[in-house]
């Protein structure tokens, strides 16, 4: 028997009532997600800029210079798997998340401290920005490192934690990757001088009306 619809464009491809069983999807059928976070000029902190979808660290981070690098300067970028990424709950906009945590006080450690990198979201609508490092043995320490360090930087409304190991970062040696061609500014299509040249077409070709 085939299945029957109000939509009659169901009923046209004569499915089966009783529908085979879906097998799930095998492993890496989807590329896995990176978060991308931009430096604008030295000094500056990495800002978030968004997520790509790739294979493996070294082509998020090709996929990442090519969307996020294109129009803007940039200096420097980081890449880390969307799966490393710790988020803490969201707060209202004028509040600051630390407060409203209850974090735990981290017991005496027991395992070698690592450096996490902490990322803080002002206001709902922006982008997480790099805040600072902080030394702990796990993501919760972590976060109550940061809280100790950074919490008065309020508002906060949202934190990321990171394990350092898990950022990909570009090296200093590879700054010249953004360097552009100086007759442009990046790649605005208003810098490019073929507008000088449209320019001077017209004025040669320029008709007197009658």
């Amino acid at each position: 028997m085939s299945l029957t619809s109000l939509d009659p464009r169901v009923t046209r491809l004569n499915l089966p009532e009783e529908m085979p069983t879906i097998e799930p999807k095998p492993e890496l059928d989807q590329f896995e997600t990176y978060e991308a976070f931009h430096q604008k000029k030295e000094g500056a902190a990495h800002t978030y800029v968004g997520p790509v979808h790739a294979p493996n660290e070294d082509v998020a981070f090709l996929f990442a210079k090519e969307q996020y690098s294109r129009r803007f300067p940039c200096v420097g970028l980081w890449i880390v798997r969307t799966e490393n990424v710790m988020v803490t709950p969201y707060s209202g906009d004028g509040e600051n998340v630390y407060d409203m945590m209850r974090v735990e006080e981290p017991a005496e450690r027991s395992a070698q401290a690592e450096a996490y990198e902490i990322f803080h979201l002002k206001k709902r609508g922006k982008a997480h920005t790099h805040a600072g490092r902080v030394m702990a043995t796990s993501y919760q320490e972590a976060l109550q490192e940061a809280r100790t360090q950074f919490g008065d930087k309020g508002p906060i409304v949202n934190v990321w934690v990171v394990k350092s190991k898990h950022v990909l970062q570009s090296a200093e040696e590879d700054k010249d990757m953004w360097t552009t061609i100086p007759e442009k500014k990046y790649r605005e299509a208003i810098a490019y001088k073929v507008m000088d040249k449209i320019t001077k077409y017209k004025e040669e070709h320029k008709t007197t009306a009658p």
